[in-house]
């Protein structure tokens, strides 16, 4: 990992987001890079000898959320076939040691819900907490991964410092436990099932098995599954549940109403 600090660097890492996220536009421009990482920001990008596969960016935030002083990654990717590398952890983890350093005690960012990968990969590999759904956060998108679906979100608390994320970053992963749980929202098929009535105990949130392979092949499938989810997990945090764990097979398990935190 290597924190950029010169022209070239900015250009190599906009062009790799404009590459991975299929953008006509750069998601983020190296004058911006510039002054992001002048100003003291988090710029950093994660090589394999000479070539970029993965860069993130993030800056200084400060009381949003209730939240205190905290760094807010705004924008990690890593190019597709370095994925499965752990490329994508190491970036977090030396983004979390430098967080730290800085006395910092989080780390806060956006992510898609209905990327399963992404889902289990914050809150199992990271020990991450999804806290707050923000629908259409970011508004109308037009790059290829995002356009033409509402860019529903949501929001990441990485407590630096609590026992998840200490474990996460020693190498190990929790697993969910589905055990006893009712299923809110379920798969018919491709598409989401209707929401069911449940009790007070744990109830699960099914997501898509690729939602990234369903926007292209059926966006009107994927949309579904949008609005769905989003009902779907509003509720659970609107009656004061959380996420408890996300499962590899495609469940987000939140907690029961008398669970404590």
């Amino acid at each position: 990992m290597v924190e950029l600090t010169d022209p070239a660097s900015y250009r190599a890492l906009a062009a790799l987001f404009q590459r991975i996220w299929q953008d006509p536009q750069l998601p983020v421009d190296p004058p911006m890079l510039r002054a992001l990482s002048y100003a003291g920001n988090y710029v950093v990008g994660a090589y394999a000898g000479e070539e970029m596969i993965g860069a993130a960016v993030a800056f200084l935030g400060g009381h949003g959320l209730g939240l205190d002083r905290h760094l807010h990654s705004h924008i990690t990717g890593v190019i597709t076939r370095h994925r499965a590398g752990g490329v994508g952890y190491l970036l977090k983890q030396h983004q979390r040691a430098w967080a730290l350093e800085r006395g910092l005690p989080r780390v806060c960012w956006t992510f898609d819900p209905l990327v399963r990968r992404n889902a289990y990969f914050n809150f199992h590999k990271l020990g991450a907490e999804p806290t707050t759904y923000l629908p259409d956060f970011y508004g109308p998108m037009d790059d290829g991964i995002n356009a033409g679906q509402p860019s529903d979100r949501m929001y990441i608390d990485w407590d630096l410092a609590s026992p998840p994320a200490v474990a996460a970053a020693a190498g190990a992963v929790t697993a969910p436990d589905l055990a006893g749980a009712e299923i809110l929202l379920g798969h018919d098929g491709e598409a989401p099932g209707r929401a069911r009535p449940v009790g007070t105990g744990r109830v699960l949130v099914a997501i898509p098995v690729d939602v990234e392979r369903l926007r292209g092949n059926d966006p009107a499938l994927a949309i579904r599954w949008r609005y769905a989810v989003r009902e779907a997990l509003m509720s659970c945090f609107a009656e004061g549940r959380r996420v408890v764990g996300v499962s590899r097979e495609g469940w987000y398990v939140m907690s029961g109403l008398e669970e404590k935190s």
